[in-house]
């Protein structure tokens, strides 16, 4: 049986946060690879800008070149229409029906889970792995078990990493001409700055 973990999200654009919190997962969980899933259309930022899907799943691919248990699924790119957690767990869950899968989320999303499209169906496809997030507090299961019955059991809480990285900062520190250093790979800051995706205002 294959342990995999599965990240999701904008990756507008993947940094150093993103890394870290994998590498965190794998060891606390023991996973053999995690599954960087960029969304094709977030439906939670749909009333905001986001870079194009192709251009976050390239970052996305730069960001974990060379590291052999670090892979990247365009499942959601690929896949028309918003994207939505439950229906990509479910896709993998039928892909990996012997594998035990471990979708990997900050405990803010946790604690926001209840408002997910069909959140029952997440915690039957895959178990829960939630990190800190900076300025959210330790997701009370008690109370999410209430609304989603059989999250408590289904979720383990990560104490780390403490990572005090957005990609809503780095977004903010490229359009105002300030430094990333150490906030993205290089290999993703030398493709923002070729394609000028965030560009200076």
């Amino acid at each position: 049986m294959v342990k995999r973990g599965i990240l999701g999200g904008t990756f507008d654009p993947p940094h150093m946060g993103h890394l870290m919190l994998a590498e965190e997962a794998c060891r606390c969980l023991g996973l053999d690879e995690v599954i960087f899933i960029p969304a094709g259309e977030p439906w939670v930022k749909a009333a905001q800008q986001v870079s194009p899907a192709a251009e976050r799943l390239e970052m996305v691919k730069l960001a974990v070149a060379g590291r052999p248990c670090f892979k990247v699924s365009d499942i959601e790119v690929r896949r028309p229409g918003a994207s939505y957690t439950w229906e990509t767990l479910v896709q993998l869950r039928d892909l990996y029906p012997d594998d035990e899968l471990y979708f990997i989320l900050g405990w803010d999303n946790l604690a926001a889970l209840p408002l997910w499209h069909h959140a029952g169906r997440i915690i039957t496809a895959a178990k829960l792995a939630a990190a800190p997030r900076a300025g959210f507090p330790r997701p009370d299961l008690d109370a999410l078990d209430a609304r989603i019955p059989g999250i408590k059991t289904a979720t383990v809480i990560l104490d780390g990493p403490h990572v005090e990285i957005s990609a809503s900062d780095i977004r903010a520190r490229l359009k105002k001409g300030l430094a990333t250093d150490d906030l993205v790979p290089p290999q993703v800051a030398a493709y923002i700055e070729a394609k000028n995706l965030y560009p200076t205002v």
